[in-house]
């Protein structure tokens, strides 16, 4: 039966690489946000690090919130692309142009006008058009096929294709902004560029792509209250689990983006050509982490998702500890970003396979097939994870004395760049090691579907 199941649900490459593309441009504003973001408005606008991170806190409540509200949407958006597909569409555009108007700050304005600006830009879009466009797109993988294998994979070249979008914009951004005049103009140059990019990609993604399942009839549908979606949602263990993992490496991910530029600026000792060694300890954290992930399939079969990613979190660790040998190395960090990248490659390429997963376990556990707002709710950690990061980030800058536009920085502040830096993401990977640990749904997949299937056989969920 397993057999027959996955030969029916089989998924062409095109429409694989369709699909995967869509992250990366999605990454564009993850990128900004959560790495560069921060340093601009600091460094370029003036702005304290300490208010930058309570905006972002408060922001990041509205965002997962938000979360919650565009799952149940999609789960009862009912259009001829299917349920998640069109969202991809309806907000390419808005998408790129909110991206650009991020750093369209007032720069002469006052400190309390470009607090509202920066208020309302980052909810327009985190809260409001990442979220509408970025939970349908996770969603849709789910709703492409019911294959776990054909899930792992696509969900493998996604993860696989991810990080150029990352790279690129860290790679890339501050040595772009540094030749086009090193000034707010340029960043909107730079960025106007990646969005442009990223919404042909996004259409790509849309119109490459199709929803296959389909477990009740239409004319069978039914609304599910909300109070019973959430129910499910608080007894599905995994989803729990998932939502966890997602948080971690969202926190990750904040932690290593915002801190890198003043890593290197103030602690590898290159304050003058800083952006190099931005440039080249991207490249080292993220590009093993590319070769890796789309090795996975090799080893998906024999080891499992769960066993891959528990021994790349062990090895992340590892390679975090090798810098506290010297962290004024840059030789050293480089060393270490390559071993990291190698480590974190397992759980970044199965993460939202882990998610799709927890979509069947669900159905088998509660009756309820609920696609949207397990997708949506699993995010909110990812979005509260960095939302608590960035503001509990810029809160231990500020308090440390950072100023932005000072040549230099105090000693509690140097002491607070690399603390954050060297010792956040080990207790991170630790988290995540033990989270791995308890997750046993590889084992239990299986017999689950094979329930599944004689339930839909008999006509129930």
């Amino acid at each position: 039966m397993k057999r027959e199941y996955e030969i029916k649900d089989k998924i062409s490459v095109g429409e694989k690489i369709a699909y995967a593309i869509g992250d990366p441009a999605c990454n564009v504003v993850f990128a900004l946000t959560t790495s560069l973001l921060t340093f601009f408005y600091t460094d370029y606008i003036g702005i304290s690090a300490g208010l930058i991170g309570a905006i972002m806190l408060i922001s990041r409540i509205f965002d997962g919130g938000s979360d919650v509200v565009m799952g149940l949407i999609t789960d009862r958006t009912n259009s001829k692309y299917g349920k998640a597909r069109p969202w991809i569409l309806w907000m390419c555009v808005p998408y790129g142009l909110s991206a650009v108007a991020l750093f369209l700050i007032p720069a002469g304005a006052s400190e309390m006008l470009q607090a509202v600006y920066i208020f309302v830009t980052y909810n327009i879009v985190t809260t409001v058009v990442y979220t509408a466009l970025t939970l349908p797109y996770g969603t849709l993988a789910s709703l492409m096929t019911r294959s776990q294998h054909e899930r792992a994979i696509i969900n493998v070249l996604r993860m696989g294709l991810s990080p150029f979008g990352r790279m690129t914009v860290t790679t890339l951004t501050l040595p772009m902004v540094k030749k086009l005049g090193d000034d707010q103009r340029a960043w909107v140059i730079v960025t106007s560029i990646f969005a442009a990019i990223a919404m042909v990609m996004l259409f790509i993604c849309f119109s490459c792509t199709k929803e296959r399942v389909c477990v009740v009839k239409n004319e069978d549908k039914v609304k599910i209250p909300v109070k019973d979606s959430l129910k499910a949602l608080v007894q599905n263990k995994y989803w729990a689990i998932s939502m966890a993992l997602w948080g971690m490496l969202s926190i990750y991910s904040t932690v290593i983006g915002t801190d890198l530029a003043y890593y290197c600026k103030y602690i590898l000792g290159n304050s003058d050509n800083y952006q190099s060694y931005v440039s080249a300890l991207t490249v080292a954290e993220q590009g093993p982490m590319i070769v890796v992930i789309f090795l996975l399939p090799l080893g998906l079969k024999k080891f499992g998702k769960r066993n891959l990613a528990l021994a790349g979190a062990l090895f992340t660790v590892i390679g975090q500890c090798i810098l506290l040998l010297n962290p004024y190395s840059y030789t050293l960090a480089v060393i270490s970003a390559g071993i990291k990248s190698i480590g974190q490659a397992p759980l970044f390429g199965v993460i939202f396979s882990l998610i799709a997963d927890s979509v069947e376990y669900g159905q088998w556990k509660t009756h309820l097939r609920l696609e949207g707002i397990i997708y949506s709710a699993a995010s909110v950690g990812s979005k509260v994870g960095a939302g608590l990061t960035s503001a509990i980030l810029g809160g231990i800058l500020s308090k440390a004395g950072y100023d932005g536009l000072s040549a230099v920085q105090t000693t509690s502040a140097l002491a607070a760049i690399k603390g954050i830096y060297l010792w956040i993401p080990i207790g991170v990977w630790i988290v995540t090691a033990l989270l791995l640990w308890i997750y046993k749904l590889d084992k239990e997949y299986p017999s689950i579907m094979v329930e599944l299937k004689e339930r839909e056989k008999q006509g129930r969920l």
